[in-house]
């Protein structure tokens, strides 16, 4: 069953007089426990399209359905409540609190929550524990490697235990090691049954998924078969 319907999606933006079409009519589906990147050039419409999943972007017609639920039907306040509850985002600058420690950034989501403190650290740990930094909670950012940080960064968008996990070139800023590592941490998380939608340039993260979905020029390329990298990398030229 379809965890996540898209409809006819389009957006547009005006500068002056000029209309730019960042999506041009996609639709798709995504079911729970999926993990589903989202390829394409500069300027093909992938980064727009998370942020329009994500609730953050308001599309000029279409629909976004998450759960059964329209979201962008929602008032402002309801859309906040539901992201906060529903979904969890990873980006590729991090976003760290740079004088609070892994624990304390990963805490972060749970401020406006109903938890005790204790609970709070409890889930924080939690968090850290599955992307293997049970040993480094009270370290600042700046004493954390790049992967730790991006670590850190998929810790607190888990911490909420989400249904859905947004990644926006989680791996754009690491190493190959590193982003093989981090790769291999989001693949984890999604045999334990977290549904994951990723953009990314890199088509070698395309083995880690499910499904690579190719947009060009704010549309769907192809997104009926799962592409192998080699395949991903001639739809992005092509």
């Amino acid at each position: 069953m379809s965890l996540i319907a898209v409809d006819n999606l389009k957006k547009q933006y005006h500068a002056g007089d000029e209309t730019v079409e960042a999506l041009g009519g996609v639709s798709l589906t995504i079911d729970a426990g999926e993990f589903v990147t989202i390829m394409g050039q500069s300027g093909s419409g992938k980064s727009t399209l998370l942020s329009v999943l994500g609730g953050m972007n308001h599309p000029t017609s279409g629909s976004v359905t998450i759960a059964d639920i329209d979201i962008y039907s929602l008032s402002v306040e309801k859309m906040a409540d539901f992201r906060a509850s529903t979904l969890g985002f990873v980006f590729q600058s991090f976003h760290l609190i740079p004088y609070l420690t892994a624990m304390e950034n990963v805490m972060l989501p749970l401020a406006i929550t109903s938890l005790k403190k204790g609970e709070k650290v409890a889930a924080s740990q939690e968090a850290l524990a599955r992307v293997g930094l049970a040993g480094k909670a009270d370290r600042l950012p700046n004493q954390l490697s790049g992967g730790e940080q991006e670590r850190v960064a998929i810790a607190r968008a888990i911490v909420n235990k989400p249904r859905i996990v947004m990644a926006d070139e989680p791996t754009g800023n690491l190493d190959s090691k590193n982003s093989e590592e981090i790769m291999a941490l989001f693949r984890s998380l999604n045999d334990a049954g977290q549904t994951v939608v990723m953009v990314t340039h890199n088509p070698e993260n395309c083995v880690y998924t499910d499904r690579t979905i190719v947009l060009r020029d704010g549309r769907i390329v192809d997104e009926e078969r799962i592409l192998t990298p080699q395949e991903a990398c001639q739809a992005l030229v092509a």
